[in-house]
């Protein structure tokens, strides 16, 4: 049978082909698929599998034909690392794709696993690029793409500004715009980035992170009371906080230079460089890594993984201020 060529801009194409290595956009690519799946039918099963899931045969059994017809979308992640004989089942496939079913292959580029990636493309895949972003620039755009995204404007000030204070995280570059969005009227601008960012001491989930990454806990604890009670969202702070304690170990691991160098290598702006050197004074990797395990049973908490989120904010702040102070 011959291929057939995908519409680039249906979401429920016979194929979704994902390339790229941006967490954020692949998991975006995924989202926009099964949200189209099941709104076209609201019972779409949705199989979710790494690529050592998929074993010789898997492929088959998934898209095989049901008695109910059923809509189905099947999201192979990593499918670069697939296994040969697992290739050769998802090209067979590729040929003869089942009607209903919407394949979603998430590929890294590169070399690795090029023969399929090139088979996706010559059977019409829909293709969804999803690179990661590594300079400034691109940042600056991604925020501004989000902002229009989401209907509200923001001045190119606010947008520098915004990727100024947050870094490369694309990840929290949207979650800081989701939250201007949501709080803000009208036109967000440079001062509004700023009261939220840098400006707003007390309520400020950097200011969490700063306090909590210098070993200062009692601080700490108070600015992140403050927070909460002002309406801060908890995703932010624990955003804040893993920021923070990578920053420390990137600079940690980095090699010496000017700040205006290691911006460039770490992608983060000049002045950030300055204080994470005061901050990560007496930090070790075995304190890193008790700091980001701390932040990351957190973020699990806030979203939706333990009953308090509150309380799963403060262990975390607690943890990554001795991590500091044990450090020094």
């Amino acid at each position: 049978m011959a291929t057939r060529r995908n519409s680039t801009d249906d979401p429920l194409a016979p194929l979704t082909l994902a390339v790229g290595q941006e967490d954020l956009l692949l998991d975006r690519a995924v989202h926009q698929v099964v949200a189209a799946a099941r709104a076209a039918d609201a019972d779409t099963d949705v199989r979710d599998l790494a690529s050592d899931q998929l074993q010789p045969g898997t492929l088959a059994e998934l898209t095989s034909p049901s008695l109910f017809a059923e809509r189905k979308v099947v999201v192979v992640r990593n499918a670069q690392d697939l296994a040969a004989d697992t290739v050769k089942d998802v090209k067979k496939y590729l040929d003869d794709p089942v009607e209903e079913i919407t394949l979603v292959l998430l590929h890294a580029g590169g070399a690795k696993g090029k023969g399929l990636l090139d088979a996706a493309r010559k059977a019409g895949a829909r293709e969804v690029a999803c690179p990661k972003t590594t300079k400034p620039a691109e940042r600056l755009s991604f925020v501004r793409g989000e902002f229009r995204a989401l209907g509200r404007s923001a001045t190119p000030e606010a947008c520098q500004a915004l990727v100024d204070s947050i870094g490369s995280d694309l990840r929290e570059l949207a979650s800081a715009v989701s939250q201007l969005a949501a709080d803000v009227e009208g036109t967000i601008d440079e001062a509004i980035v700023g009261r939220y960012y840098t400006g707003r001491a007390e309520a400020s989930s950097f200011t969490v992170a700063d306090r909590a990454v210098e070993g200062r806990a009692a601080e700490a604890l108070e600015a992140l009371r403050w927070s909460l009670s002002t309406g801060v969202a908890p995703v932010l702070i624990t955003s804040a906080l893993a920021q923070g304690v990578r920053a420390i170990g990137k600079l940690s691991s980095a090699r010496g230079g000017r700040p205006a160098d290691l911006a460039r290598e770490l992608g983060m702006p000049p002045w950030k460089i300055d204080r994470v050197r005061q901050q990560m004074r007496g930090w070790t990797p075995d304190g890193v890594a008790v700091a980001l395990r701390a932040v990351a049973d957190a973020d699990a908490g806030v979203k939706g993984g333990g009953d308090d989120p509150e309380y799963a904010l403060e262990k975390a702040v607690v943890a990554v201020a001795g991590a500091a102070r044990s450090a020094r």
